[in-house]
């Protein structure tokens, strides 16, 4: 836990700003208290901020980039709605994956609910984690309906943070259903959409006619002339045409950039990020391609994640008693037991250690899961993730090398 220690000294009734200089150390307890008793105000080598407009950081920060990219457009201005995902308030009750366990809490819980079946919807519980929920916005305590009735029907959306806070890693993801909030400090996941529907009862399915993007359509015509294409509202095999899908697939793209998170980063903790506008249209096409490809990955919809990397080679009981972690071999690869007798082979020490957030899916899925047995569909799945984050790795290094 981080401490913060604060020293007021007031010199002047001049109405100018006052001085503020700035100190880290970082380490053990035993450390912290030997250089406090070590040292004096006059002795510590401070760093003076400057006084700078609108926030006034009592930190350090490198700002030298901002003009260039402030130059760019917001990623959530873009998009006309947005919120940030469901809090339920009782996540043991309306929440399951199994079906005839949801319908058994809500009925015992809500005994004057009557139970209908259309009410239950996919739900993102974390990143290539889907649960069931029960959505009926009387049961939640914060149903965030305006923006998750988008996803009754056909749809996806991004899911992006305002700001990254004490985390080390710049939260963004993908989604077509009914989200969480995060239960992160300083960073709540903020869905934004890319269509929009009509006001609808749960029990109605619109279709594309129905929708309108969920679109500023003065940075959309500002795109439509940087690139010299015409903007549909759906996608069309028209030449020089582009979508909303291709909007989304080319800020999911640049998002994921290395190389930009780097170059940004202290931006990125502030505020929702500004995305650059496309540099030509090719690059544009370019990103838009290597974006729509996480994007189906994420989704678990790319034939991709079907060819398995990993192996889970012994029989068993399949319940999860070991502690998770992963056995390093000498190829990088390594291997995660289960229990005594069983394992995943062959994963990638760079994908366990892979970050969405603050959350590490190859270690966590397993970790929530101690104590339960993994059926047939559990192990797949598992081993799509893998593959999942394998290739997000590769596509974030071609992302990388791409200047836009």
């Amino acid at each position: 836990q981080g401490v913060s220690i604060n020293i007021f000294v007031k010199k002047t009734k001049s109405k100018k700003l006052g001085q503020v200089k700035h100190f880290n150390i970082y380490g053990k307890r035993d450390l912290k208290y030997n250089f406090l008793n070590a040292n004096s105000l006059s002795s510590i080598d401070w760093n003076e901020l400057e006084n700078r407009k609108p926030l006034y950081f009592f930190v350090k920060k490198d700002f030298k980039n901002e003009k260039i990219y402030k130059k760019g457009f917001s990623a959530t201005k873009i998009f006309t709605t947005n919120s940030v995902g469901v809090v339920t308030s009782l996540d043991k009750i309306v929440l399951s994956e199994d079906l005839l366990e949801l319908k058994d809490n809500i009925l015992t819980k809500f005994k004057d609910e009557n139970y209908n079946n259309k009410n239950v919807r996919r739900y993102l519980y974390r990143p290539f984690e889907h649960k069931f929920i029960y959505y009926e916005p009387k049961l939640l305590g914060r149903s965030r309906e305006k923006v998750m009735k988008n996803y009754y029907s056909d749809n996806v959306g991004l899911i992006i943070s305002k700001q990254f806070g004490g985390h080390q890693h710049f939260i963004l993801y993908i989604t077509n259903a009914i989200n969480d909030k995060s239960s992160q400090p300083f960073a709540p996941y903020y869905n934004h959409p890319l269509y929009l529907y009509p006001d609808q009862k749960s029990d109605v399915i619109f279709t594309e006619k129905n929708r309108k993007p969920n679109f500023n359509m003065e940075i959309v015509e500002q795109l439509a002339n940087k690139l010299g294409l015409e903007f549909t509202s759906e996608k069309e095999e028209t030449q020089n045409t582009f979508a909303p899908i291709d909007i989304l697939d080319y800020i999911y793209a640049v998002l994921h950039s290395p190389s930009y998170r780097e170059k940004y980063k202290e931006f990125l903790k502030i505020d929702f990020p500004c995305v650059p506008y496309p540099k030509n249209k090719a690059v544009f096409w370019q990103l838009v391609e290597l974006g729509g490809e996480l994007r189906t990955i994420h989704l678990l919809e790319n034939p991709k994640v079907e060819q398995y990397i990993t192996t889970y080679p012994q029989d068993g009981d399949n319940i999860i008693t070991r502690k998770i972690k992963i056995i390093d071999s000498k190829k990088q690869l390594g291997r995660v037991w289960i229990n005594e007798q069983q394992y995943f082979e062959n994963i990638p020490k760079t994908v366990w250690e892979f970050y969405i957030g603050g959350y590490q899916p190859a270690k966590k899925w397993l970790k929530d899961r101690h104590g339960r047995e993994l059926s047939f569909e559990d192990i797949q799945h598992y081993q799509k993730i893998i593959v999942a984050l394998t290739e997000t790795d590769k596509i974030m290094k071609r992302i990388g090398k791409i200047n836009f």
